[in-house]
């Protein structure tokens, strides 16, 4: 998702037509392997990025021990009608559109997984029914504080869990 206007028309990126899409994919994977930043092709499209309508809704960093360590903050915005989300084919591999509550029950059934920052993100927007309610919760949200997850381990020393704030072992 782009949330950009064109500079000289004040209109939302829009990926409607074949070219269009093709040039900004083209665009998405050269950002993605930092061959493009968003300062340059902001400027060879002629872009300004749309930044009033995203909101920090939570900072999470993975547990001390893991071999690989992210620092993410999470962010809500409305989705721009002409453009239609994709997934980065690396990190993310597949994409369903469901609503947060069925993601949620889905989960809990085992029929989905998920890594902790993502359910309790979906926590979050599960508790609104349209996108204005989100927004306008997300609005509220005042420089969230980190979520720093803990590894549970056993007597050997072996990952069998993930403590969570608040947990009573945490």
């Amino acid at each position: 998702m782009l949330l950009a206007r064109d500079a000289k028309t004040n209109q939302t990126v829009a990926f409607s037509d074949a070219a269009t899409q093709e040039r900004f994919a083209v665009a998405r994977s050269a950002v993605h392997d930092s061959s493009l930043n968003m300062i340059e092709l902001c400027q060879r499209e002629n872009l300004r990025l749309v930044t009033g309508s995203i909101h920090y809704v939570s900072h999470w960093i993975t547990p001390v021990g893991e071999a690989r360590r992210f620092d993410t903050r999470f962010f809500v915005a409305d989705a721009p009608e002409s453009q239609e989300p994709l997934h980065d084919s690396q990190e993310t591999i597949a994409s369903l559109w469901i609503k947060p509550q069925d993601a949620l029950d889905r989960l809990a059934r085992g029929e989905l997984a998920m890594f902790p920052p993502t359910s309790e993100n979906l926590k979050f927007l599960a508790n609104y029914k349209t996108t204005a309610e989100v927004l306008a919760a997300a609005k509220k949200v005042s420089n969230p504080v980190a979520i720093l997850p803990r590894l549970r381990t056993n007597s050997d020393g072996k990952v069998i869990g993930i403590l969570m704030p608040g947990d009573p072992d945490y």
